[in-house]
């Protein structure tokens, strides 16, 4: 069967380069006579995969190096936890933005250990935008102030950052991370999922600066405290060290490609194929305020569910698959994440004309 194109909002898309290297690696990495799944992670083979693969995020985030790089498992759902224990070090208060239903999980988890604020919040429209950030304020007695960069159910995006000061900037960038470029020393912390932009499930990527570890509260576990992980390497204990492994080959693929400045022009253009598309359509109707799209995750719907059935079936007939949109907003969405050819959404494209052609 030939490959589809696969617009899942994760786990999704990955390079082709980098399955056909991995496939090569599989029953013998670099000699070893062993899959990278079945060696130690104490083992002089593995080292060099997870030291490779921190050197060459570094290189591509233009990572300082007063920031740690960490390698973790449970996804951007056990930061939720992990940031306020290890952040709530003076107030236990943190304020957030909230855009959608993962800022929303992450107010929520904080609110266990302390105050979560509330400060701005695009929920009266369904988070098809993001809020003004122009004069925002920030409680001047927060230990964080937490964002969600990219919100991949609603196609919403932040386009600036808001301006906190002192006050450290945490952001869940798991669905747009590498997409674009970001100015790392803007922020205290990074953590994204793999599962959209860098590799297989299983890996959770946390940037952060070092004068934020070792300060966590002393309820927390060992596993969730930073300074754990930041001590040993990554390696305190078993990490997922094929994803980490498949990350490394998606770093290097970046590289290839020429780096985050030729990802984002690509990514500017993909998209803006694509919403062009919808903005002159008489039947589709994208559901993101033009000034929030996300680059990432296009989000659009039909004028029923009748029509949407029928759109998603013959699109999938046609190799296009996993549009259904979140319930949340309904209709489909693509997610046009790195891997994803611009040939791809140029055929998207193209059957969407057909499709309304048809039907309108």
């Amino acid at each position: 069967m030939a490959r589809v194109f696969n617009f899942s909002a994760g786990p999704s898309v990955l390079p082709e380069a980098v399955l056909k290297t991995a496939r090569q690696d599989m029953l013998d990495y670099r000699g070893t006579g062993m899959s990278v799944m079945e060696m130690s992670h104490r083992s002089a083979a593995f080292s060099g995969i997870i030291e490779e693969a921190e050197s060459r995020l570094r290189d591509i985030m233009n990572i300082p190096t007063h920031y740690k790089v960490l390698f973790l498992q449970g996804g951007a759902s056990t930061q939720f936890a992990m940031i306020p224990l290890n952040l709530f070090q003076n107030h236990q208060k943190a304020d957030f933005i909230i855009t959608g239903s993962w800022s929303k999980k992450a107010a929520a988890e904080a609110r266990r250990y302390g105050d979560a604020n509330i400060v701005a919040s695009s929920e009266d429209r369904n988070f098809s935008y993001i809020p003004e950030l122009a004069g925002m304020t920030f409680s001047s007695d927060a230990d964080y102030v937490h964002i969600t960069t990219n919100n991949t159910i609603y196609g919403t995006a932040f386009h600036a950052l808001p301006e906190t000061g002192d006050i450290p900037l945490v952001a869940d960038m798991s669905s747009n991370i590498l997409s674009e470029q970001f100015d790392v020393s803007r922020f205290g912390i990074i953590y994204a999922g793999a599962q959209k932009n860098i590799g297989p499930a299983g890996l959770t990527i946390v940037i952060i600066h070092e004068d934020l570890i070792g300060r966590a509260l002393d309820i927390t576990p060992t596993m969730l405290n930073y300074a754990t992980h930041a001590e040993k390497g990554s390696l305190f204990n078993t990490p997922p060290c094929y994803s980490i492994y498949m990350a490394g080959l998606t770093f290097m693929w970046i590289q290839e490609q020429g780096g985050l400045a030729a990802m984002e022009k690509r990514n500017r253009e993909k998209a803006a194929i694509l919403y062009d598309m919808l903005d002159n359509s008489k039947l589709f109707k994208a559901t993101a305020e033009k000034e929030s799209r996300s680059l990432m995750n296009i989000t659009f719907t039909l004028p029923n569910d009748e029509l949407t059935t029928t759109c998603l079936k013959e699109a999938e007939g046609e190799g296009f698959v996993t549009l259904k949109g979140h319930r949340s907003v309904g209709g489909l969405r693509a997610s046009i994440y790195n891997a994803m050819p611009r040939e791809g959404v140029e055929k998207l494209t193209q059957f969407l004309k057909r499709f309304e052609n048809k039907h309108r």
